[in-house]
């Protein structure tokens, strides 16, 4: 719950530091003395919108920072821990800060940590479920009348099963609906690049082919040279009749070796001569290996020619190097293997498409059920207090008609109509239709307290959703917010006597002006001053001792 809530240059606040109690607290204060102050203030901590025209004039800087109680596994401690802001040495509070300046920045904070505003939002409906004084004109609104009823049947897990389906079959119709606009260019494509690795396919050649064609088409262009400059070489090193390489060296070699015993400085030339006669008939040996293979094949040089020829043609086609005709091939073999799977998935997607929609409208269906029993009960809960708000005849009506084939929505298909008569024979109608402005307030007062005790909120505020309402009527409206606070914290800002006599705590707003500047302030009031505050409520300014006697005796009544 709201535990203190400090303010300080907002509005026309200069300093406000106000502590909260569990059960019901009642604002009250003259009209324009500012109410609704503490409210606006907490929505800024709670995420609202930062509007520098909300400093006061005089500063530069506004700050607001809110305390709560947490009790021991909230969904508020459970955020509080899962986002890591929970504060350790007192993890059963949460503070929250928001500072704004008049440059237009804004800070947040939430126990110290520094958060964003949108982390502000995903906690604010764990600590506090404001009530605005004009919701009654939203009553008129379908997605209203819609968000009322999932808030009361609390099936959250239901809606959220709807919602997936629905994003499920979206998605699937969606790309259904691309996969057809692209159908055509598709098939297209895969034709071309079917053809290409057909022709690809035939060629089949494999990767480092290329370089290996292109080595032996010279070889074997060259065949008969490379022949013949083979055995010239052999002749010249060593089959040659008259001075070879081979018999010249050794020649040397046995002149050289008569002479070491007379100079042994002649072993290193000796030893040299030895090895190159070795080399020479190793050479020779190689050489004649070498010449004794020598391909000369025209057949094999015109296909080795031909198949160079088509690969360079080919690979001119697709404007690439010859060599890389086998990564070009096993690209096109994939893209025709994804074309293909595309076809395939696009003729099976009416399946897949139906299916989703059959457990959409499955889900949906659930959904309806759900809503029509949250509906009935709701129904009869409001007939009873619109009975207890001064109209006898009332009766209200939660119409749920479930359109099985309506277009598909997040929140399924159903069609919502809050429904209401007010007089005798008077046959139901759309609220919006028939209730009055008086009486669509108590009726929205109502539909507010009531689903606020759905809630699992701890703080409930109700910012003067009892206008239009007076006499016996503004007792019952007391009593309902007062049973309220027996489980939550309701804090509401009234008008109305026997609505703030009704209250556990009594907070009063005071505007105080000097002609050049005007500041707020809020104060709790002990017993005396809230009977003084309780005769202003009844007779205006004029305070008199009929006033404060009523004003005691409403005071005697709500203890």
């Amino acid at each position: 719950m709201l535990m203190h809530l400090q303010v300080r240059n907002f509005a026309v606040v200069r300093q406000l530091t106000v502590d909260f109690q569990a059960g019901m607290t009642a604002i009250t204060g003259e009209t324009g003395a500012g109410k609704s102050i503490a409210l606006d203030a907490l929505g800024l901590c709670l995420g609202d919108r930062a509007e520098t025209d909300s400093i006061r004039t005089d500063a530069d800087k506004a700050e607001v920072i809110a305390s709560f109680h947490l009790r021991p596994e909230s969904p508020a401690e459970v955020w509080l821990t899962e986002n890591e802001l929970r504060d350790d040495e007192e993890p059963d509070h949460c503070v929250l800060r928001r500072l704004i300046t008049r440059e237009g920045r804004s800070k947040a904070w939430i126990n110290g940590y520094p958060v964003n505003v949108a982390q502000l939002k995903q906690l604010a409906p764990l600590l506090v479920n404001i009530h605005g004084q004009h919701e009654h004109q939203l009553l008129s609104k379908p997605e209203h009348q819609l968000d009322i009823l999932d808030a009361y049947a609390r099936h959250s897990d239901v809606l959220k099963e709807v919602a997936s389906a629905y994003q499920h079959w979206y998605q699937l119709r969606k790309q259904q609906k691309q996969a057809l606009l692209q159908q055509e260019e598709r098939q297209s494509r895969a034709q071309l690049v079917r053809y290409q690795v057909e022709e690809l396919d035939q060629f089949a050649l494999r990767e480092g082919e290329y370089p290996e064609l292109e080595q032996q088409h010279n070889r074997l262009s060259n065949s008969s040279a490379l022949q013949e400059d083979s055995q010239f070489a052999l002749n010249a090193l060593y089959e040659g009749e008259h001075n070879n390489a081979y018999s010249l060296v050794q020649a040397a070699l046995s002149r050289l070796e008569e002479q070491l015993s007379i100079d042994p400085q002649l072993q290193p030339a000796v030893k040299l001569l030895s090895e190159a006669s070795v080399q020479i008939e190793e050479a020779a040996r190689e050489l004649r290996l070498y010449s004794d293979n020598v391909e000369i094949d025209d057949e094999l040089l015109n296909q080795t020619e031909r198949r160079v020829t088509q690969a360079v043609q080919l690979a001119r086609k697709h404007q690439l190097d010859p060599d890389e005709l086998p990564a070009l091939h096993q690209r096109l073999s994939q893209e025709l293997a994804d074309l293909e799977a595309a076809e395939a998935e696009l003729a099976s997607s009416d399946e897949q498409v139906q299916a989703a929609a059959q457990q959409y409208r499955k889900l949906a269906a659930k959904l309806s059920k759900q809503r029509q029993r949250a509906a009935q009960e709701l129904s009869e809960q409001i007939s009873a207090s619109m009975r207890a708000l001064n109209m006898p005849h009332g009766r209200f009506v939660i119409a749920v008609e479930h359109q099985e084939q309506a277009p598909a929505t997040r929140l399924g298909t159903d069609a919502v109509v809050f429904q209401v008569t007010t007089n005798p024979g008077q046959p139901l109608q759309p609220l919006a239709k028939v209730a009055s402005g008086g009486e669509l307030s108590r009726i929205s007062l109502a539909i507010q307290v009531i689903t606020a005790a759905q809630l699992t909120t701890p703080t409930l505020m109700f910012d003067e959703v009892d206008v239009g309402v007076s006499g016996a009527t503004a007792a019952t409206v007391g009593k309902l917010l007062r049973q309220l606070g027996k489980n939550n914290q309701v804090i509401c800002v009234t008008h109305l006597p026997q609505v703030a006599a009704l209250a556990h705590q009594q907070l009063r707003v005071d505007k105080v002006t000097d002609g050049e500047s005007t500041e707020t302030s809020m104060v709790p009031l002990d017993h005396d001053n809230r009977v003084i505050e309780l005769a202003r409520l009844l007779g205006g300014d004029t305070i008199t001792a009929t006033t404060k006697a009523n004003a005691t005796e409403l005071l005697a009544t709500a203890s």
